[in-house]
């Protein structure tokens, strides 16, 4: 597991750890701005299998504008990225620590929020997870 992720394995299918995120996200006022089938567009673009791969770009509106009201140029560094994905048969959901991508701003006023957006995001992991 990575120094910039939050990852669980879950006890569900893929397609259910899918729903079930996007369920629990809901539940904790992040939309999901976009869905990205990484296994499907590298087979459509490069003809290669990939184990089952889904990015769902969460955002949380009310934190997104604290963030830009800060920094405009935080757009950058959005949405919050969650990832459900097979891996040897198991079935993982994992989000990026705030507080690590944030890091990049180098904007000490943006701390603040970003550890609200990962406490809540480490809540959705652990949420999913049960």
């Amino acid at each position: 597991m990575s120094e910039y992720g939050i990852t669980a394995e879950v006890e569900y299918s893929y397609s259910e750890a899918i729903e079930k995120t996007k369920e629990v996200l809901a539940d904790h006022g992040f939309g999901v701005l976009s869905e990205i089938e990484v296994s499907e567009k590298l087979r459509e673009k490069l003809d290669v299998d990939f184990d089952d791969y889904m990015i769902l770009g969460a955002c949380n509106p009310e934190k997104a504008y604290q963030g830009l009201k800060e920094e405009q140029e935080l757009g950058l560094l959005l949405p919050c990225n969650v990832i459900v994905y097979r891996e040897n048969g198991k079935t993982f959901v994992s989000a990026i620590k705030a507080s690590k991508a944030l890091e990049v701003a180098g904007n000490e006023d943006l701390e603040p929020i970003a550890e609200e957006v990962e406490k809540d995001l480490k809540k959705v992991i652990n949420e999913v997870k049960q």
